[in-house]
């Protein structure tokens, strides 16, 4: 299993880490690709017709401002696209979220929340354990810690009262 997460330019970088970091504590390989839908879209193009041969199952796309990326990938494949808008702009993201979001029928984009890179690598692993009992269970071991670890957070604040 392999996650192409493409961004549109390297100062996206910052927000895409953790995805990268919580793919491969899945045990996600993640192939990481700098190209933008308006200056390279060769590049798109070629990264995104080439994925299939290389084990890609899924995209993290992320991109500001006009953030066309993930629709230009979504327009090239039928595999799970996963846009996650970036805040760019001093509009605060809702230009990227706006365009990511807005894709016309029978090219969808799944569209997290704006810099929700981390959940777009929950997503993809959700994705994949669909059809992989071990990746299913690391995800539920996962959620289970993630609900200790709240509870543990909890009982520090009621211990505060």
């Amino acid at each position: 299993m392999k996650v192409a997460v493409m961004m549109g330019s390297d100062s996206d970088w910052p927000i895409l880490k953790p995805a990268v970091e919580i793919l491969k504590s899945f045990g996600i390989e993640a192939e990481v690709v700098v190209a933008s839908a308006h200056r390279t879209p060769a590049k798109v193009r070629e990264v995104v017709t080439s994925a299939p041969e290389k084990g890609i199952g899924a995209f993290i796309v992320a991109a500001g401002a006009a953030a066309h990326l993930a629709g230009v990938v979504a327009s090239y494949t039928t595999l799970p696209v996963i846009g996650v808008p970036i805040n760019a702009t001093p509009l605060n993201g809702m230009d990227a979220l706006l365009s990511t979001v807005q894709m016309p029928s029978g090219i969808p984009v799944a569209t997290m929340a704006v810099n929700g890179a981390k959940n777009a690598a929950i997503f993809a692993v959700e994705i994949f354990a669909v059809s992989d009992k071990e990746l299913a269970q690391k995800l539920a071991d996962y959620r289970t810690k993630m609900i200790q670890e709240v509870e543990k957070k909890a009982a520090r604040v009621a211990a505060q009262l």
